[in-house]
């Protein structure tokens, strides 16, 4: 079995640091903290865009033609 197929565990970078105590930051540590978040959103965001592209080309190209005769 490949391991792309196995369920992914949630111990991610994302899923620490929504743990993380937050208490011990200073409030310039805290904006810091925050630009870089949004950085990482906004690098998602342009991952996620490219991986709809894909799959939207893929779905077109695999989809039934009409009159192909598709089950029928």
């Amino acid at each position: 079995m490949d391991g792309d197929d196995l369920p992914r565990v949630r111990s991610d970078a994302a899923s620490l640091l929504a743990k993380e105590d937050l208490d011990r930051y200073s409030q310039d540590e805290l904006m810091e903290r925050i630009a870089l978040l949004e950085a990482e959103i906004a690098r998602i965001k342009v991952q996620h865009a490219k991986a709809a592209a894909h799959r939207s080309l893929a779905d077109q190209l695999f989809k039934p033609r009409p009159g192909s005769g598709g089950g029928e």
